[in-house]
């Protein structure tokens, strides 16, 4: 059974940094990419960073490039953002997703979903 279980969400000021992980297992994920996905309330669910697992390969939304980073440490089967500089429009419920497909951003290529964790910046 696949889990992923997201932590490290909380409140933080704004232009403060905060790093949320993501512990995945019940499955192999080195051909796969994981994503980082957001949603705020009333919003669409959107794409926020993407890393593949073998190569480390990442892509970014335009409006967290410079402020965020996507990593992953094999070894602990986990994957981190790391978040700085964060903005009160950086507010939303952040998700975990895999993907068995290469280098996707489309939430609806995503295969497995993580419960999320909540991010709320203060101004």
């Amino acid at each position: 059974q696949v889990q992923l279980v997201e932590s490290g969400g909380g409140l933080v000021q704004a232009g403060g940094s905060l790093r949320l992980s993501c512990a995945a297992s019940g499955r192999t994920f080195s051909s796969y990419t994981m994503g980082w996905f957001r949603q705020a309330p009333g919003k669409e669910r959107e794409f926020v960073a993407a890393i593949t697992w073998s190569a480390g390969r990442t892509w970014y939304s335009d409006s967290v490039k410079g402020r965020f980073t996507i990593s992953r440490v094999s070894a602990k089967n986990t994957v981190y953002l790391q978040m700085s500089s964060l903005k009160p429009e950086d507010t939303a419920v952040y998700y975990c997703a895999a993907s068995s497909k290469y280098g996707v951003t489309g939430s609806r290529q995503y295969d497995y979903w993580g419960q999320g964790t909540q991010v709320t910046v203060s101004s």
